[in-house]
């Protein structure tokens, strides 16, 4: 929505990196509470809680102020954080151990493919209804949503504990968590990398392709789109790949090394490049920088202690969100020295091929 929303609001389209930036402010901060209520209240009931907030944050971006929008951000990570330590809660009791990572990494899919759906409708939808249309309609999708949920809540919120302690005092137990446990660190610092890259396809693409090469809205989403659809088939693929063929710090240290040679890949890219290169280019920054996190939270519950795998995935997402809270203010402010969306996503894939060379440096291949 951002090259339409922008002029509205009287900022640059670049800007969206600080909205972005906002969201995963407040996911930080939902994320690492998600823990405990979840295990007070039950995952369904803190899922159907964060759609509502969802809702409730659109609706006041919707209103067209920039000081509402700006609330409306918030609202939006709120919402969002949650996700993840509620489902990981739900999924360590049902997922076979032996197909700990695929069965995360198949859950993973519904990211990228609600980015892809977004890619491929919200143009069309700003087209029709305008941005703020567009907004409300996306809000009310995400109320349907909780609606739909309540008949299943009370089979997976059948083991909540009303005692389990939910407030603002514990709130960061998840986070301590992972801080005093060496090897939940090391992968939550490198999920810290790998999120800010994540986050450079995600809230830059389109703005990069419309402003540097010329593509129109509507055919710069399916672009983006592209690059969803196939990062949804890789965290299946590659989820697969670490159950079978390699364990899942190998994985994952081949996807840092793959987003970070495929982000400085965008030193080469101008005018020139085919559209088929422009697919191209985004259809493999999806599946890798958009691929990992299902291994990641699969190898999380792992290493966790068994009653904590909701802290443990929620204390390490805290590291995740805040790589994607700094990393969009960063990459702005590296737009306005160099003037170039080619050497910011080259500045900002060099983190993200030494940490997965690290990876790849410290650990043996196995079959897991």
């Amino acid at each position: 929505m951002a090259p339409a929303a922008a002029p509205a609001l009287g900022v640059a389209p670049a800007a969206v990196g600080y909205f972005v930036t906002l969201v995963y402010l407040g996911s930080m901060i939902g994320t690492a509470t998600a823990g405990g209520w979840s295990a007070r209240f039950g995952p369904i009931r803190v899922s159907q809680v964060g759609l509502m907030l969802c809702l409730a944050g659109l609706a006041a971006a919707a209103s067209g102020l920039l000081a509402a929008v700006i609330v409306g951000a918030l609202l939006l990570g709120l919402g969002y954080g949650p996700a993840t330590p509620a489902s990981s809660m739900i999924l360590a009791r049902a997922a076979p151990p032996h197909l700990l990572a695929l069965t995360f990494s198949i859950k993973q899919t519904g990211v990228p493919l609600g980015t892809a759906i977004a890619g491929a409708a919200v143009p069309a939808l700003v087209l029709a209804l305008g941005w703020q249309g567009a907004a409300l309609v996306i809000g009310m999708a995400c109320a349907v949503l909780a609606v739909m949920l309540i008949p299943i809540r009370t089979r997976y919120d059948a083991a909540r504990d009303r005692a389990a302690p939910a407030s603002l005092r514990s709130a960061f137990a998840p986070v301590a968590l992972v801080v005093r446990d060496r090897r939940l660190l090391e992968l939550s610092l490198v999920s810290f990398i790998y999120g800010g890259m994540q986050i450079t396809l995600i809230a830059y693409l389109v703005t990069f392709l419309v402003e540097s090469f010329s593509l129109s809205l509507v055919l710069a989403g399916m672009v983006m789109a592209a690059s969803q659809f196939t990062s949804v088939a890789a965290r299946i693929a590659w989820g697969a790949f670490a159950d079978r063929f390699a364990t899942r710090r190998v994985t994952l240290g081949m996807l840092g090394v793959g987003m970070g040679i495929t982000a400085m890949s965008a030193l080469a890219a101008g005018p020139h490049w085919p559209l088929w290169l422009l697919f191209t280019f985004a259809m493999v920054f999806g599946a890798t920088a958009v691929g990992w996190n299902g291994v990641f939270l699969a190898e999380i519950a792992r290493l966790a202690p068994r009653d904590r795998i909701g802290d443990a995935t929620g204390g390490s997402a805290f590291f995740t969100f805040l790589g994607v809270v700094l990393t969009p203010p960063l990459f702005h402010l590296a737009l306005h020295l160099t003037s170039s969306y080619n050497v910011a996503y080259a500045l900002f894939g060099l983190p993200a091929l030494i940490a997965g060379a690290r990876l790849l440096l410290t650990a043996k291949i196995a079959t897991q």
